[in-house]
């Protein structure tokens, strides 16, 4: 596993580098809905940092348009941080790419990638249904 991880880690960075995100803001980006704005410090607490590191990311990705921030209806003092129409846009080719095999699965059969799949979500605990068939 430990000599995968390099792969699997370039892999990302380079799907990040593409859609110019940081790992970090594509981690805030992945986390996102459009239709329901999470508290900033509901994004802190998932990207295990402190509240300001997320206001730097916020405030980056605010500029590009990809998100925004509201206050929350019930308490005007909690920003609520949501994804726009081209951040959703953005989002989408996120999830697809990175949802591509990484270059060391290609080297496998389709059949070889199926059986990885079943063993990888055996291992983490999650049933054959629980997610899409890639």
């Amino acid at each position: 596993m430990f000599r995968l991880l390099p792969s699997v880690r370039n892999h990302l960075l380079a799907v990040w580098a593409e859609l110019d995100l940081t790992p970090a803001q594509a981690r805030l980006v992945e986390r996102l809905d459009a239709d329901h704005p999470l508290p900033m410090t509901e994004l802190a607490n998932a990207l295990c940092c402190d509240a300001s590191n997320v206001t730097g990311l916020v405030d980056r990705l605010e500029t590009r348009g990809l998100i925004e921030r509201a206050a929350s209806p019930d308490d005007r003092r909690v920003k609520m941080i949501a994804l726009t129409k081209a951040g959703a846009v953005l989002q989408a080719a996120l999830r697809k790419r990175v949802s591509e095999l990484p270059p060391f699965m290609t080297s496998l059969s389709p059949s070889e990638q199926e059986t990885l799949r079943d063993i990888l979500r055996k291992a983490q605990g999650t049933e054959p249904g629980d997610h899409e068939e890639r």
